[in-house]
């Protein structure tokens, strides 16, 4: 289907703003614009409401990371899912993905731990997914202190998406049970050869040129991009995994390999609910004040995913 009006009509606005591409600019200067495009962009009135928010820290593999814990409104017991960002494991924190969490907290009536990793290229791979597995181990451990109860999930969009994947993988053969994983238009094959990084490799938020570049920043001297932390579709042992929401978009480069991820998690005998939104594009989780087709998407796929964790 043609590409959702309101999303096409943000496309045009940034196409005919002048700003650079991403890939043309330093690291620096990309996490400015992200927080611009989004935290920047964004008004009081369209946070989504939840109960609480409480910025903390949380231990990661090489100090101890920034973090924040949002509550949803009612009464408990919540589930709790650990949040990481996308951004190319190069640009994001916890303010340009707020509203990412909030809606997660709000639509799937969980307790949210947001954590900011360590950022490419001052620290490259595989320091993010260190940090990720870190973070949600200590979380494990302290469910009681930060208001869910036993039941652990994992969620993140794009990079995110990769780190909730690793996580999954990690803590699972860990011997750490956990209720399910979402992940949103996950990147999880670094060198995956797919049609949708040809069809929608311009114009759709997302280029190929910036995946590249975040790929350059975060991974580009490390030899093995099949390394699982790296790359999760090729995790060894996919067999007994958490169950999983997966979410892709029509116009987004990742598609086919988080539609890939998704199957290959179904042929391991693991429960993969894999859907993919038409008329939307890579980011469209965040576009919910603009695009009521993303907000739906994002209502109805935050939901999916409360009702996997909830049992």
């Amino acid at each position: 289907m043609p590409v959702d009006p309101h999303t096409a009509a943000l496309l045009t606005m940034l196409d005919e703003s002048g700003m650079p591409p991403m890939y043309e600019g330093s690291p620096e200067a990309g996490r400015a614009l992200y927080l611009q495009l989004t935290h920047g962009a964004r008004t009081p009135e369209q946070l989504v409401p939840v109960a609480s928010t409480e910025d903390r820290t949380v231990p990661g593999a090489g100090g101890d990371l920034r973090a924040r814990v949002y509550r949803p409104e009612g009464e408990g017991p919540f589930p709790t899912v650990v949040f990481f960002h996308g951004g190319g494991w190069v640009i994001g924190d916890l303010d340009t993905h707020d509203n990412m969490a909030r809606n997660v907290c709000r639509g799937s009536r969980a307790v949210v731990i947001a954590v900011d990793y360590r950022l490419a290229p001052e620290h490259p791979f595989p320091a993010a997914a260190e940090d990720a597995v870190a973070a949600a181990r200590w979380v494990a451990q302290h469910l009681d202190e930060l208001g869910g109860d036993d039941r652990l999930a994992v969620a993140g969009d794009s990079a995110g998406g990769n780190l909730a994947a690793v996580v999954a993988q990690q803590l699972t053969a860990d011997g750490t049970s956990l209720a399910g994983q979402f992940l949103i238009y996950p990147a999880v094959d670094a060198e995956g050869d797919y049609p949708s990084r040809v069809e929608n490799a311009k114009g759709y938020f997302l280029e190929k040129d910036t995946m590249d570049w975040f790929y350059g920043h975060y991974a580009g001297a490390w030899e093995d991009a099949k390394d699982a932390r790296l790359s999760p579709l090729h995790g060894a042992a996919l067999t007994g995994l958490p169950p999983a929401v997966v979410v892709t978009a029509e116009y987004d480069p990742l598609r086919d390999e988080g539609e890939a991820y998704g199957e290959a998690l179904q042929k391991a005998g693991v429960r993969a609910d894999v859907q993919r939104y038409d008329g939307l594009i890579h980011g469209f989780f965040d576009m919910g004040t603009v695009s009521p087709a993303a907000q739906a998407a994002i209502d109805e796929s935050c939901a999916r995913f409360g009702d996997l964790i909830r049992g």
